[in-house]
């Protein structure tokens, strides 16, 4: 039991350190002090290499502040909460391509100007995590408006009519079901629903169809978590149809697992674990050089992205997440050390000890391929996120903990006989 809470205290110890590196990289190199939101495209040493601004990420960042700032004592400072508002924003005056439509870019100029838009939903998702949070940490009820309206227009997207994406239904596109867009919404389900009984009740129908959708990717009599599937739930043809992403599965277990413990499920918690932390993990983990692969086949051919072998930065984070999460919740020693596994790889292969944060790209050896800290998708978003969860569940682990007993009286052992005596 000492070893175990030694062990346990020295990965809090050391993940809370690397949370305020990270941290600190951030706040001194992504602000935009003239137009509000954030620079991404942040070289190895922070400098800015492209003043773009991806709306994924700035609601992400904005999300990411005013989460610590809310959870963490230390990050209670007025610059995370004024950097957060500025940020904010921005994006309240220039995410919408045109209001009062709801439809968000995918890429701003500096100051706010559209240019390039994503027949997809994402960027109105991480702009409606953003204004929810901005509520919780400021009280401002018109950031939760937006959240809520924004919220509503997604699901509509979903589960009525998509056409006001601006994606064009081709006679020959198969119509799938990617598992990326059910796991957004059971995110944002569970992000509006937090300490809400009022919205968690009016989306408790929405949580339980993301979850069945989610759960239609496990397929080939459960062995094997798929990307892709058609609408009614089979498996597709071809390289889509094979297509997996561990990290991706890895997210979508512990996304079900907060769900299915927030419902009192105990047959899907266990069913998760099986087939969304264990399946993905003994696929997708690399057995010459460690770490997880970035994309697989189900058939175990060759797969068709350049990238496929590589290491990314996220899956990993996700996979930290998934199996400290499991253990919180099973208690099962065999996911604890899945979690040492992933973390003692992923500090050791993407921390840069010389200017903080982490690399996001390495080849399949574990080497960095690019030197960059953000970028397009990299933002200051997955290793945070990561670095908190794990802080705040192993602080919960050692809580559980019996207390150290102090030794009784009459209990001590006998001092040593002086020198000469023996």
């Amino acid at each position: 039991m000492e070893k175990e809470r030694e062990t346990l205290q020295a990965w809090k110890e050391r993940v809370g350190q690397e949370l305020d590196r990270v941290m600190a990289f951030w706040m001194d190199h992504s602000h935009d002090q003239e137009h509000g939101g954030f620079f991404t495209c942040l070289g190895r040493d922070g400098k800015v290499y492209d003043d773009l601004k991806y709306v994924w990420l700035q609601g992400r960042q904005v999300w990411m502040y005013c989460h610590l700032y809310r959870k963490f004592e230390r990050f209670r400072r007025p610059e995370l909460l004024d950097s957060a508002k500025a940020g904010g924003e921005f994006l309240l005056r220039s995410a919408r391509v045109a209001p009062p439509g709801k439809k968000c870019a995918f890429v701003l100029t500096r100051d706010g100007r559209p240019v390039k838009v994503q027949r997809t939903i994402f960027s109105e998702c991480f702009y409606t995590m953003a204004m929810n949070e901005l509520w919780r940490v400021t009280g401002e009820a018109h950031y939760q408006i937006e959240a809520v309206e924004m919220m509503d227009q997604i699901v509509h997207w979903v589960r009525e009519d998509p056409s006001g994406l601006g994606r064009p239904q081709l006679p020959g596109a198969p119509a799938s079901d990617p598992m990326a867009v059910p796991m957004m919404l059971l995110n944002l389900v569970e992000q509006l629903g937090e300490s809400d009984e009022e919205l968690a009740g009016n989306y408790a129908e929405l949580g339980d169809w993301c979850a069945q959708r989610i759960l239609q990717h496990v397929q080939r009599d459960g062995q094997a978590v798929l990307e892709n599937v058609s609408e009614d739930g089979e498996e597709l043809p071809g390289c889509l149809g094979r297509h997996q992403n561990p990290g991706h599965a890895l997210e979508a277990g512990w996304f079900l697992l907060r769900h299915a413990i927030r419902k009192g499920d105990p047959e899907l918690r266990a069913h998760v674990v099986d087939k969304f932390l264990l399946l993905p993990f003994r696929s997708g983990w690399d057995p010459d050089h460690g770490g997880l692969f970035y994309f697989q086949d189900a058939d175990g051919l060759c797969p068709t992205q350049l990238e496929w072998a590589m290491k990314l930065w996220w899956p990993h984070c996700e996979a930290m997440i998934a199996f400290l999460m499991g253990y919180s919740d099973s208690g099962d020693p065999a996911l604890l050390q899945l979690f040492y596994q992933v973390a003692e790889y992923t500090f050791r292969q993407f921390r840069d000890p010389e200017y903080g944060e982490w690399f996001g790209y390495l080849n399949r050896e574990g080497r960095v391929v690019l030197t960059i800290k953000g970028g397009p998708f990299k933002g200051c978003f997955h290793v945070p996120r990561c670095l908190a969860m794990c802080e705040e569940m192993l602080g919960a682990l050692l809580s559980r903990l019996p207390p150290v007993r102090a030794p009784r009286a009459g209990s001590l052992p006998a001092a040593p006989a002086p020198r000469g005596t023996e």
